[in-house]
């Protein structure tokens, strides 16, 4: 029986499986079906503390592992098809090998995903002007035009931060009203450089080696354009990895996972979250990495006083 098994090898899985290593836990990480995580997806990355100059997300998430693995952690390339989990352990884990992996303690680091229109641009240029995420990459964009797509709260803090690189940020929304709160619509409609393409939604994104421009069409009057711009953010929100827990963990009407108040403890003992599966509101790498160095620590107490 394993002492922890980590299910995700994002920056949260994997800093969780650094502290717990180097505590002696000897944690078993699941990297799933995407090893790395989201981050791997992305070419350059500013904003982790301690890199001087850009560092590729795969780099990033590549050395990640290989520290852990310095320490001890054993990664698992698989993924869980289903768990079944009890108040204390043991849980169990199965595989898509149909193996079962039984832990003493579980720190469910699956993350999130962002959501997508599902048009094949959008993958052909991912990283190449398409992205999810103004905080991470809105500095890339500085004195060009670029779009949000979206019409909740979320579209609107992205567009608002994005107008401190961009030129002109242009949000398309498919109704003729946004859905984010009333003071959220108001800064933006009010703020110079933010247009508003009303009653219209994507038909494509223009460009080869990287946007040039999105193809709109008017839902109304069926009239199709073209708003020329060098950035492509979907703002549609988050899908997070969670519904392999739901029978047993409890989570929010978004599907994230709920978390005790300054804790990565679940409603379950000994079973632990870290990382976007359970942060709906800030899912960055570093922020995740946080949250796995308390997962960790929390599974370090748990197992303590367990034993």
């Amino acid at each position: 029986m394993e002492n922890v098994i980590i299910i995700g090898s994002g920056p949260a899985g994997l800093t969780a499986a650094v502290y717990l290593s180097r505590a002696e836990m000897k944690p078993l990480v699941i990297a799933g079906t995407l090893p790395g995580g989201q981050l791997t997806q992305t070419t350059d990355i500013e904003n982790f503390p301690g890199f001087i100059d850009p560092v590729n997300g795969f780099e990033l998430m590549f050395n990640m592992q290989k520290q852990a693995e310095r320490f001890g952690t054993k990664i698992l390339n698989e993924t869980v098809t289903s768990v079944s989990l009890s108040s204390g352990g043991p849980h169990e884990i199965t595989l898509g090998s149909g193996e079962v992996k039984k832990a003493k303690s579980v720190i469910i680091a699956t993350g999130a995903s962002p959501r997508w229109l599902g048009l094949d641009s959008e993958q052909r240029l991912m990283n190449k002007g398409v992205t999810a995420c103004a905080t991470c990459d809105g500095a890339f964009y500085k004195n060009v035009p670029v779009v949000v797509l979206g019409g909740g709260d979320t579209a609107m803090e992205e567009a608002i931060f994005l107008t401190r690189f961009a030129s002109k940020v242009t949000i398309i929304h498919r109704r003729d009203q946004l859905r984010a709160s009333k003071i959220m619509g108001e800064r933006a409609m009010k703020n110079p450089k933010i247009e508003i393409a009303w009653n219209s939604v994507v038909e494509d994104i223009v460009g080869e080696n990287a946007v040039e421009g999105v193809r709109i069409k008017n839902v109304k009057t069926g009239e199709i354009s073209t708003i020329e711009c060098e950035g492509y953010f979907a703002a549609l929100g988050h899908i997070p990895a969670t519904e392999l827990f739901k029978q047993f963990i409890d989570t929010d009407s978004q599907g994230y996972i709920d978390l005790k108040t300054n804790s990565s403890n679940t409603n379950m003992e000994g079973v632990f979250a870290a990382g976007d599966c359970a942060d709906s509101v800030y899912r960055q790498a570093v922020s995740a990495a946080g949250m796995g160095c308390r997962a960790a620590m929390d599974v370090e107490r748990f197992l303590e006083a367990t034993e």
